[in-house]
């Protein structure tokens, strides 16, 4: 008994030595990791990583930025039984311990020893909040334990549903999706809590390995995960065995769901980008913005079709220029073709197909589209690829299939049939093992075309960009042509030209030679006979008709009399860039460069009356907690005491969300004034001279849109280099340019009116359905006059042929002496101005 008592003792002792080394080795720990454990209360500071989202001005998503895809959620938002699933999981015991789960610890080491696996793992949902927020990864004993003593610390001084908010917004779950929320929209296309319990228990089994329990790369083992976390809260009592038993029953729904934008817009996607991350620096891609712009979905779309489309038919028009690719005979039989088509890339509605077979007497075409399957193409869809010889020749129309493609031939096709995937699908989805169609699918051939364009619209009175597209394709080629393309703008600045004439004096019914002219002209170099589109003359030529059916003599012969300094001064009063322009007589014709987006602006200058309006695409920035720091100043048109008006009405500066400081370098955001620039009696008249240009011009393909209120004009470079069309109403102005990227000619006939035209039709007739005509008011100032169309002088009283003529009445023409004694009336002063010009 007493050597049984004295070896309790020993063993006692040796416990209470263990204890008490162990605790002191505890404390010497936690004495030396204490002064380096961060602050609890920086939980409450830390900004989840939320990317940038950028949506239309209706509220339709463009874009998403950031590498981490993340929808924050309050855990008021997330079901009951989905947190039941991630503490079946996770943490049975969570609203039971102290932070660290010793019990919990010790059945992970009993599942440890018996299977050779730990099921449930032995952190607690605190010790991962304290690891996925402040520490490191690293698998170190001191790591371990700074985790414990942090947890221990947050469940001192947060509440345990706090808690458990910050882990499920925090954890990662596979395919790029951190937290819960994010997860749903990713594996199931819908929110948390639409979710069924097959799916959340799915959900819950991927935070201890997304990549292993990932349903879409490993659904074998994403199953069983699934099903032991079942079995799991049935033990737990928080599901019945009905519930169980269908549950583990059903089958894996999960696939993968890209971030599903509704607008194509990737070139307004990317300028957003860029200006958020110039006010932001990096923290734009992490710290949740969202970020409205000014433009309008369905113009938008309705711009980037419109593009594609007349770039896709000038391409047609040009010929086919062979196969994108060849694949031997031999490997045709190899039964992959998928991976043959491996290295060319869907571009927008453009897949690469494989021509398997050719039909000549079915008149159809065999072929294989990437990630959609076999397909069948009718003689039909190919009947357009003549031979392209060079931009201004092709061979003959194809008689059959074969003298298109062969076997073998990799080419482009457009899906045609109902089946097909709508444009917003992406071969990441086929990727991922989805059925994207059935087959047989039609396709149609086409081609990726070689030229260029881009189409700006903007709201005429604020500037705002309601439209932007800088090429064919963004994935092609990031190059935004709308902001970057520096080009010559052709006849299309003739209006311009035209503005400085009126605001000089002179008027539409002013005469002008149109007739041949020769300059010897030492700046010009060479000698210069400059000539009309058509090679012919018109003679005598009142300055409307001259403008309308763009008379390049006449314009040459106005430049010439109004002076080119004063022109260019003119021009930089109207706000149009002179840095690139020519400083000889060759300017009437557009021979500066001017940006597609410049040109544009110019053109809403002349749409809204003269006033200076700035192109400008961020409406509103909010931040992750969805306040406003920043929010577009009104623009308002302005006459007189400009200065006045701007500093009645101030807006707040825009602040830094984080500290509530202005932000560095950016001034208050007053009302953006947009001063009066031009005389608006000559605007108006202009606006007359320009609806004619579609009425009776060169812009007559405009006249589909059966409206009286648009005007433009149409402009094309030497050889055809650069196709326009500039157009407005009083609300609306639009520009569209068309050409290669490096100057060349697009071939005959391609003038601005057949290559860019039905470009800005096909938009406006989006952007202007339903809306009513929109004409400039009628300033003070403008009288009527009937004039007659020969000498631009005032009609007799019941001469025939005359019309009436719109002027300034100071610049009206005097009445006749017959006129008078007849009683004529005279409105106005002299012509005024310049002389009409003969020579």
């Amino acid at each position: 008994m007493s050597r049984l008592l004295r070896s309790s003792r020993i063993l006692a002792w040796f416990f209470l030595t263990g204890l008490s080394l162990a605790a002191l080795v505890s404390s010497g720990f936690y004495l030396y990791l204490r002064p380096g454990l961060p602050p609890v209360e920086q939980l409450m500071d830390i900004k989840l990583q939320t990317p940038l989202r950028v949506y239309s001005a209706d509220n339709r998503l463009i874009a998403e930025f950031g590498e981490k895809r993340r929808a924050p959620i309050t855990i008021e938002q997330i079901p009951t039984i989905q947190l039941q699933a991630f503490m079946a999981a996770e943490d049975a015991r969570f609203y039971e311990h102290i932070g660290v789960d010793f019990k919990g610890l010790l059945r992970a080491a009993v599942e440890l020893v018996t299977t050779g696996e730990i099921q449930s793992g032995g952190s607690t949902i605190t010790m991962q909040v304290a690891k996925n927020y402040f520490l490191s990864r690293d698998r170190t004993f001191i790591r371990k334990f700074n985790e414990i003593l942090l947890a221990i610390q947050i469940e001192r001084e947060l509440d345990k549903n706090r808690i458990f908010e910050l882990y499920l917004n925090k954890i990662y779950l596979g395919n790029r999706a951190y937290g819960i929320q994010a997860a749903s929209l990713v594996y199931y296309n819908k929110p948390v809590h639409e979710l069924d319990l097959a799916q959340m228990a799915m959900l819950a089994g991927l935070p201890k390995a997304p990549s292993a329990y990932n349903p879409l790369a490993n659904p074998q083992r994403a199953l069983i995960r699934r099903n032991w976390i079942l079995g799991r809260m049935q033990e737990l009592g928080y599901i019945t065995p009905d519930a169980y038993q269908l549950a583990v029953e059903a089958p894996l729904t999960a696939s993968y769901n890209a971030t599903a934008t509704e607008v194509d817009a990737d070139y307004v996607a990317e300028m957003a980008r860029s200006e958020l991350v110039e006010r932001f620096g990096e923290a734009a891609y992490t710290d949740g913005y969202k970020v409205t712009l000014t433009v309008d979905s369905s113009k938008q779309q309705a711009a980037t079709m419109a593009l594609r489309t007349g770039l896709e038919a000038y391409d047609r028009r040009h010929g086919y220029r062979g196969p994108i690719g060849k694949v031997a005979a031999e490997e045709l039989g190899n039964g992959a073709p998928d991976e043959l088509l491996a290295g060319y890339p869907r571009i927008e509605e453009l897949r690469p197909a494989l021509v398997t077979n050719v039909r000549d007497k079915d008149g159809e075409v065999d072929v294989h589209v990437r990630h959609l399957g076999p397909a069948t193409m009718a003689f039909e869809s190919m009947t357009w690829a003549k031979r392209f010889k060079t931009e201004s020749y092709t061979g003959a129309e194809p008689k059959q299939a074969s003298e298109v493609v062969n076997p073998g031939d990799i080419v482009y096709v457009k899906a045609l049939s109902a089946s097909a995937p709508e444009g917003g699908e992406t071969d990441t989805a086929a990727e991922q093992g989805e059925s994207v169609t059935s087959s047989p699918l039609q396709v149609a051939l086409y081609q990726l075309p070689n030229v260029q364009g881009a189409l700006i619209s903007l709201d005429a009175k604020s500037g705002a960009i309601e439209a932007l597209v800088g090429g064919y394709s963004f994935s092609q080629n990031k190059y935004n042509r709308a902001a970057q393309a520096r080009r010559q703008p052709g006849s299309t600045f003739k209006p311009f030209v035209y503005l400085t004439a009126l605001e000089s004096g002179m008027t539409p019914a002013t005469i002008y030679n149109d007739a041949p002219i020769v300059f010897n002209d030492a700046e010009l170099e060479n000698t210069w006979r400059p000539e009309n589109s058509s090679g012919e003359f018109d003679g005598p030529t009142r300055l409307r008709e001259a403008l309308y059916r763009s008379r390049n003599l006449v314009s040459i012969r106005l430049l010439r009399d109004l002076g080119i300094q004063n022109t260019l001064n003119y021009l930089q009063q109207l706000g149009l860039p002179t840095d690139d322009m020519q400083k000889d007589l060759s300017l009437a014709l557009g021979s500066g460069l001017l940006t597609p987006m410049e040109l544009a602006r110019g053109f809403a200058v002349i749409a809204n009356g003269g006033y200076d309006v700035q192109p400008w695409l961020i409406k509103e920035i909010r931040d992750v907690n969805n306040d406003v720091v920043y929010e577009a100043p009104e623009v308002v048109l302005c006459d007189r005491n400009c200065e006045e008006m701007a500093q009645t009405v101030t807006l707040p500066a825009p602040q830094d969300p984080g500290t509530g400081e202005r932000i560095a370098d950016t001034p208050d955001p007053e009302l953006r004034i947009a001063h009066r620039l031009a005389d608006e009696r000559a605007v108006y008249i202009l606006h007359s001279m320009m609806r004619d240009v579609i009425k009776r011009g060169t812009g007559r393909r405009a006249l589909a849109l059966g409206r009286d209120d648009i005007a433009g004009k149409t402009g094309t470079t030497n050889d055809q280099r650069d196709a326009w069309f500039g157009g407005f109403n009083y609300d609306l102005a639009t520009t569209v340019w068309v050409g290669f990227d490096q100057p060349s000619p697009m071939g005959r006939g391609e003038y601005g009116a057949v290559a860019a035209l039905p470009v800005w039709v096909d938009y406006m007739k989006v952007a202007l359905a339903n809306t009513p005509a929109a004409f400039m008011p009628q300033p003070n100032g403008i009288i009527s006059v009937r004039i007659d169309p020969t000498t631009g002088r005032r009609a007799r009283a019941g001469q025939e042929g005359a019309v009436f003529e719109l002027f300034r009445e100071e610049n009206a023409p005097e009445a006749l002496p017959a006129d008078i004694g007849n009683g004529g009336q005279i409105s106005g002063g002299s012509a005024g101005g310049l002389p009409q010009s003969l020579f």
